[in-house]
Formats: structure tokens, C-alpha cells, sequence
């Protein structure tokens, strides 16, 4: 193992900022990285264990423990949920002898336990040995194991068939679907790669492209809304002998899913878009980061950016233009979603643990290995694309004043045609719900995953802007027949508890506490004071360092504020204090493990 691991290393060379990469290789080579590869990652980078095992512990698809010969990653999503993975979660336990979280005695199965897996349009779905299994049903999964038993290996247990598109690439070979329902200007198929660079580029000066993407009012399609010409113009005036574009394929916001279809349909106009950025802030190198779960399309996009080369749209003096050199490289996450997060996601492609940085300095002054950074959405770069190639006052003709363009969503849950959509900001949630096909009796709409907003019908003709509801994409939809609190605030609150960093305190500890509050409430025990303790204490999660703890509440906050009844109708309405304390529960251990009994 060590000879191999040394070999791993020497690829790199031996950077500890590539220790991602280096983890990476060794989890897939072995199946878990042991601590002889800690040791010898250690000496040859020059850094301590710790160091090592502070950046394994922090992601979730990296572990120091075999996790067996078949290692299933089980989607725990609320439409993972609402499809029936409770089903599904039972039949591999049964199948396989193994309950979640374990391995098997005869170390061949591995059950654990996942966060979204981008595969909302279709599920219930599951991780295997990295490949994607959609829609999963009881019988399928007794197929599955029953492969496995007889030690197939995980392509021949795909008998689907692939999916559409790029998914039946010899590259790709997933059985994952694209389900493109609307296209725009963004998924538009009358695009010709390369056209920007050899066309338009060489016309201009960079601050001419700035100036054209400015005029655009394009803004960030992460969520946050930022200005990207503004951003490009900040970069640009930063002082650094190296500049770096970063595009941030780490869409691990439950619900959503527009990256992964971009990143299999799209890559051209991605990586397209990022040479556009390259040129208009003078950077040199850029890094698609993408999130783990999307591993499976590694071959299909390396080998799109080794044509790019080829075809002097990556490398030197790109486009033919003399001094223009930049070149993509892809660094892939390891399960953490607080690594959307820009900060976060240059830390952990410095081979990090994925925690967010106290701004000032921004990543455009200070990013990737201290250098100037622009770290741009993967929508956000396509979009860039269209804008040079059709201008920015063409761009402003779509969507609204305040909100120029289309606006990719990902939509699930209780509707028809779960997809992708493309469509011009401005539309209202009603709009949508016709669109998919919703069911007729919609109780709540979550625009924006866990972060975002669970909308009452009374809101449902609501905006998608950023002048009104703002969101990264993501849409889900529940029928009346779903229980709001259990199924989906408390499974939102559990995702936020899990994927905190744990560096703020307010993060690390609030959302626990909420998450026990709401307990209390659907086990009936609580009391009206539960449910204004809950808004008040969340307050707290306002002074977290990243948006994640900042926004880890909102589950909680905006079903309170819309659906304020369904907490009432669990509380005690009688009663007016009970702190849910248990004397005789809370000193239970202790009384066991001493041998010592209570007297009444």
C-alpha cells in the first residue's frame, strides 16, 4: 500500500494544497485511506497527522475504516422521503443482512446514509462504487444484492439502460436522466463551442468584455445576487502576479440538480464561459470544483477540456490571441456542503477542511492560495457566454428590471414533470406549479432548498426575482398529504446540524437546539412558549461567520411564519411552561452504570 500511496503522491508532487486530490486517489484505489497512507502523506508533504486527519474528518466520503467491498450511499433527501426510501433503506437491510451505518461481518456490503445526491427527479437513488442508481424500488434492490452476492461488477448491475443525452456517453454510461423540460437561451441547442473566443475576443479589450457584461445586469445564480461584471471589474483592478477563475460545481443544496444536467449537456458553454472570465480579469489558471456525488462524469469532462487544447481554446495563446494563456484543471469535493460556500470551496481546494474565511479580504483581493479570485456559478459562466455572444441590452430583454435573464430551476416533490427548467425571472410560483404539473392540492412550495423560503398557497403568486424571492434554483412541491414538520422541517434541520462546519459556535450549537425544540413539539409535549422560544433563539444564528448558519434556522422560521397553525395544533395549549426536563430519564446512565437506585 505505501509503494502505491508514494506513487500517488509523487503525481502531485507531493503539494500538500493538491491533498484533496491525493485523498481522492487513495479512498477509490483502497476504499479507505488507512493510517500507514496518513503517515506517509504526512512525511512527504511536509505536514503533520493532524494535518492529514483534520481534512479526512471533515468530509463525508472520506474514511480511515474499510467500508466494504460494495459501499451503497443512500439518498436521505426529503423527496428521497416522500418516494419511498424508507422502503428501500428497509429492503437493503434485510437483503444484505447489515444495518446502516455498518459493514457487513464479511466486510462485501457497505450501508450508509447520504445527504442530496442531485438526483431529485428521480428517486429514491443511491451511490454504488460511485455509479448512480435511479429510482429504486424493493425488487430492484433485491436484484442489486443479489448481484452483488455473486461478486458482479457495479456496471453490470446497471440493466436500465442509460439515460438520455451525454448520459449514454461510452465516457459517462449513467442511467441517470437529464429531464430537460424547458429550454432558454442557456440550454438553447444552437450554440457552436469555441465562438466567443475565435469571433468575439480578439475585438475586444478585456475591459470591454467587463464593460459588456455589466451593461448585461447579469448577477449571480448561486443565490446571493452579486453583480458579475462588478466582480470581474474588482478582480481585475486587484494587484497579483497569478489570477484565478473559479467556477462552483458544488451544488450540494438539497433539491437542486440544474448543475449536473449543465455539466453533462453543457460543458463546452461552462468552460467556454470561464476562458471569457479568464481573459476579461487576466487570470491565467482556472479550477472546476465539483461536488463528489458528480464523480461519474470525471472522464466525460476531462476529456471535453483535452479537446478544448486541441483545439487552442485552452493552453497558449488561446483563440490566437498573443498572451492568453489560461488552462482548467478539475478539483473534485468530498462531501461537504458548507463548500458551496466561496470561501469554503478555495479552502478545500487547498486541500483543506472546507471552512468559510472571515471577510475582508475577499476571495477577489485574496482567494486561491492568496491570489486574486473570481469564484462564479456554473449557470452564471454559460450565461456569460450568451451575453458576448448576443450583447448585453439583448441579455436585458429577458426576465425583469431588477432581474435580467433566465433562471435555470431544479423542480421535485408532488408534481408531474420533475426537472429542469429554464425560464425568465419574473415568473410566479402559480406559474410554476401549472407548469409542472403539480398536484391539485399543493399545501407548501420550498423555493430555495433548506436556506430558502417554505411559501403558504396565500404566497404562491409570489415572484422568482431577487427583488422579491431570490433562489439558487431549487423548487420542491407538497401535497397536502405530507406532514410539514416531520417529514420536512425537521429532515432540513437535521441536513444543517450535519453539514456545519462546526466552527461558529452559534452554528454548532443553535440548530441542535432548535432541532430538540421541535421534537419536544411533535413527540406532544410542548407549549405555545416552544414555538416564540424557537424565534427568538434563532436570532442567534444571525452572527454565524457563512450563510449556512445564517440561513440554518429558516426551516424552522419561515414554516412558523406560514404555517404557524400546524404548530399549534401539537402544543398543549393549557399548559403554559414545561421545560421538557426529566429528572429520572436524565440520570438514567449514571443510576446504571454506578448500580445505585433513586429513592422517591
Amino acid at each position: 500500500m505505501v509503494a502505491s500511496v508514494t506513487s500517488i503522491l509523487e503525481k502531485y508532487n507531493k503539494d500538500k494544497t493538491r491533498l484533496m486530490d491525493i485523498l481522492l486517489e487513495i479512498q477509490e484505489a483502497f476504499g479507505y485511506i488507512s493510517s500507514e497512507a496518513v503517515n506517509e502523506i504526512a512525511r512527504c508533504c511536509n505536514i503533520s497527522t493532524v494535518d492529514v486527519q483534520q481534512t479526512i474528518s471533515f468530509y463525508h466520503f472520506f474514511t480511515q475504516k474499510p467500508t466494504g467491498k460494495y459501499t451503497v450511499y443512500l439518498n436521505n433527501s426529503v423527496v428521497a422521503n416522500m418516494m419511498g426510501r424508507e422502503q428501500i433503506k428497509e429492503t437493503f437491510e434485510r437483503e444484505t443482512g447489515t444495518k446502516f451505518g455498518q459493514v457487513s461481518e464479511d466486510g462485501l456490503f457497505g450501508l450508509f446514509d447520504t445527504s442530496c445526491i442531485g438526483m431529485n427527479d428521480q428517486e429514491p437513488s443511491a451511490i454504488i462504487n460511485g455509479k448512480v442508481f435511479t429510482n429504486l424500488t424493493p425488487f430492484r434492490v433485491k436484484e442489486l444484492v443479489r448481484g452483488m452476492r455473486e461478486g458482479k461488477d457495479v456496471e453490470e448491475l446497471m440493466v436500465e439502460g442509460y439515460g438520455d443525452g451525454n448520459n449514454g456517453n461510452k465516457l459517462v454510461r449513467s442511467m441517470v436522466m437529464n429531464n430537460i423540460r424547458r429550454k432558454g437561451p442557456i440550454l438553447d441547442d444552437n450554440y457552436t463551442p469555441g465562438i466567443v473566443i475565435w469571433k468575439k475576443l480578439p475585438t475586444m479589450t478585456p475591459e470591454q468584455v467587463i464593460a459588456e457584461v455589466k451593461a448585461s445586469n447579469i448577477k449571480g445564480r448561486g443565490g446571493a445576487g452579486f453583480p458579475t461584471g462588478l466582480k470581474w471589474e474588482f478582480c481585475r483592478r486587484a494587484k497579483g502576479d497569478r489570477k484565478f477563475i473559479f467556477c462552483n460545481a458544488d451544488e450540494g443544496e438539497p433539491g437542486t440538480f440544474k448543475d449536473r444536467v449543465i455539466l453533462t449537456e453543457r460543458p463546452k458553454l461552462l468552460f467556454e464561459g470561464m476562458v471569457i472570465a479568464a481573459y476579461a480579469v487576466g487570470a491565467t489558471e482556472g479550477i472546476l470544483y465539483v461536488r463528489h456525488e458528480y464523480k461519474y462524469l470525471q472522464k466525460h469532462l476531462e476529456s471535453i477540456l483535452q479537446g478544448a487544447r486541441e483545439r487552442n481554446l485552452l493552453g497558449k495563446d488561446i483563440g490566437g490571441i498573443k498572451g492568453f494563456n489560461f488552462d482548467i484543471r478539475i478539483q473534485f469535493g468530498a462531501g461537504a456542503y458548507v463548500c458551496g460556500e466561496e470561501s469554503a470551496l478555495i479552502e478545500s481546494a487547498e486541500g483543506k477542511r472546507g471552512e468559510p474565511r472571515d471577510r475582508p479580504p475577499f476571495p477577489v483581493e485574496k482567494g486561491y492560495l492568496d491570489y486574486p479570485t473570481v469564484v462564479n456559478n456554473v449557470e452564471t459562466l454559460c450565461a456569460v457566454v450568451k451575453v458576448m455572444l448576443n450583447g448585453g441590452e439583448w441579455y436585458r430583454s429577458f426576465g425583469t428590471q431588477d432581474s435580467t435573464g433566465t433562471k435555470l430551476l431544479s423542480v421535485s416533490g408532488d408534481c408531474k414533470y420533475p426537472g429542469v427548467y429554464e425560464v425568465e425571472w419574473g415568473f410566479s410560483v402559480y406559474d410554476i406549479l401549472g407548469m409542472v404539473g403539480a398536484t391539485p392540492d399543493v399545501q407548501a412550495v420550498q423555493v430555495g432548498g433548506p436556506s430558502g423560503t417554505l411559501l403558504a398557497p396565500v404566497e404562491f403568486r409570489r415572484i422568482l426575482g431577487y427583488e422579491d424571492l431570490a433562489t439558487g434554483g431549487s423548487i420542491i412541491i407538497f401535497g397536502k398529504h405530507r406532514d410539514l414538520l416531520k417529514d420536512v422541517v425537521l429532515n432540513f434541520t437535521e441536513f444543517f446540524i450535519d453539514e456545519s462546519c462546526g466552527s461558529c459556535s452559534t452554528c454548532r450549537i443553535m440548530p441542535v437546539v432548535l432541532r430538540n425544540k421541535l421534537l419536544k413539539i411533535l413527540n406532544g409535549k410542548g407549549v405555545i412558549k416552544d414555538i416564540d422560544d424557537m424565534l427568538e433563539w434563532a436570532k442567534v444564528l444571525k452572527a454565524s461567520r457563512c450563510g449556512l448558519g445564517q440561513t440554518a434556522a429558516n426551516p424552522i422560521v419561515s414554516s412558523i411564519k406560514n404555517f404557524r397553525h400546524l404548530y399549534e395544533q401539537r402544543v398543549r395549549m393549557d399548559t403554559d411552561f414545561d421545560s421538557g426536563f426529566n429528572l429520572a430519564e436524565s440520570v438514567k446512565d449514571y443510576i446504571e452504570a454506578s448500580g445505585r437506585v433513586i429513592v422517591e
